[in-house]
């Protein structure tokens, strides 16, 4: 069963999961109580194509950041920062094909780097885009600090 991870962001104007971001996607992650993997789904937009209708990797690469961000903080409580990441395009993300959907699991939480694993699929669930990161758990007067909220 799905559990929707509330927003932890004062202010909302996030690209990816911001409410007040009038240009951004305004996604919403859930959080799989079985597997514990975070998971939110996405219906690509023509304008963020690349080449024809494949969905620009960068975007790709954004969603699978933003969704590991989240599941960072669905196990530790904690924001934290991406200090490493690295993508694998295995497979075009049509925009034409309907939702996409973005999971992710974290490997290991042993310390204040948190290492997690993701994906990108399409709409037959067949895997586009697989992801690795690397995330610095902040304490909550770092992140004060860092973002300046």
């Amino acid at each position: 069963m799905d559990r929707e991870i509330p927003n932890p962001f004062p202010r909302r104007t996030c690209f990816f999961c911001g409410d007040d971001n009038p240009d951004g996607l305004h996604l919403t992650f859930r959080r799989d109580e079985a597997s514990g993997e975070v998971v939110t789904d996405y219906a690509p937009e023509a304008r963020f194509a690349g080449q024809g209708d494949i969905l620009h990797g960068a975007i790709q690469m954004g969603l699978l950041d933003e969704a590991m961000g989240w599941a960072c903080f669905a196990r530790t409580g904690l924001l934290g920062v991406t200090t490493g990441f690295e993508a694998r395009f295995l497979r075009p993300a049509r925009i034409s094909a309907g939702r996409l959907r973005v999971r992710c699991r974290v490997d290991d939480a042993s310390g204040r780097d948190v290492r997690l694993s993701g994906e990108l699929l399409d709409a037959g669930g067949g895997v586009c885009t697989t992801a690795t990161g690397t995330y610095r758990v902040l304490s909550p007067e770092r992140r004060a600090a860092l973002i300046n909220d």
